[in-house]
């Protein structure tokens, strides 16, 4: 079994050949089961854990499992309060094939998913991108997006201003043209795509100021108390989601199902939906579409097969 750490893991997914490898498991479909979670309770009770199990595999092919373990207090013991690894296996034989890093498998797909579905619902001429969040996932939507629409201008907003300040001199550095902005309502009617990378509990983009055309992107929340939207932004929109598991987490679409102003039945159509041509995504020019995702390991069942 090979060991593939995090650097190398990141390697092997430069952007436009996942967001090919998403499509392609989206159109192929995969098993996803329900994902496990456990309690892992401390000696002292003040350091109790989670650990996730994400699986999901395609018959006679490849089968993985995420492993994601949650410690909030190691904050105060100096580790990160996440850890995640990826275990691919032979489906056909069940003999492991790799361990990878799962974080970088999560972030990695998850900005190509956001730039997958942007293929389908932002305007081809795209070419302003407004970034909320400077983040681990963040940070890879501006190449992600690169890959799918010509991308000119980068505005990037973050609670940390600081955060968003390092950021921001990093795409410089790689030639992309970007800039901090404190502004949101201003930013958010000048950009084309709007996207939403953060761990906002309260609304941060509004949507009248929402300009005719606009693409907003929500990946961020994947929690009932989680949001990045407020309900304005579900008015006279097209809404298309990753998963269903988006309509039962999300409480970007809870709140206003909960509201009366958005029903469930109103989803144009999820991301598989999209990349087997089953509905052709944005209709006109003038649209404003919104995709709402909370991943899924069918997204790190097709990284994980990509790296190796």
């Amino acid at each position: 079994m090979q060991i593939v750490d995090q650097r190398e893991t990141a390697a092997r997914l430069p952007a436009p050949k996942l967001i090919a490898a998403l499509e392609q498991m989206f159109v192929e479909g995969c098993e996803v089961p329900l994902r496990q979670s456990y309690k892992i309770e401390s000696a002292s009770g003040e350091s109790d854990g989670t650990l996730l199990l994400m699986p999901a595999w395609q018959k006679s092919r490849k089968l993985g499992v995420k492993t994601v373990s949650i410690y909030p207090n190691n904050r105060s013991r100096g580790l990160p309060g996440l850890h995640s690894t990826y275990i691919l296996f032979d489906a056909e034989t069940g003999a492991p094939i790799a361990m990878l890093d799962g974080d970088t498998i999560t972030s990695r797909r998850t900005a190509a998913a956001s730039a997958l579905a942007a293929r389908y619902l932002s305007r081809v001429d795209a070419s302003t991108l407004l970034l909320l969040g400077s983040g681990r996932v963040a940070s890879l939507i501006p190449e992600a997006y690169t890959a799918v629409r010509r991308i000119q201008k980068v505005m990037v907003w973050d609670i940390d201003s600081n955060s968003a300040a390092t950021l921001v001199e990093n795409l410089n550095h790689v030639g992309m043209v970007a800039t901090v902005t404190t502004d949101l309502e201003s930013s958010v009617a000048q950009a084309d795509v709007v996207s939403c990378a953060t761990l906002s509990t309260r609304p941060l983009v509004h949507g009248k100021w929402l300009r005719p055309g606009t693409h907003l992107d929500l990946i961020g929340g994947f929690t009932p108390t989680m949001r990045e939207s407020d309900n304005d932004c579900y008015v006279g929109t097209s809404v298309f989601i990753d998963t269903d598991e988006a309509l039962a987490k999300a409480g970007d679409l809870l709140e206003p199902i909960k509201a009366g102003v958005f029903q469930k039945e109103a989803v144009c159509a999820r991301l598989e939906q999209l990349c087997r041509k089953e509905h052709p995504g944005r209709k006109a020019n003038d649209e404003i579409t919104l995709f709402k995702a909370v991943g899924t390991a069918l997204e790190d069942l097709a990284a994980a097969c990509t790296a190796m």
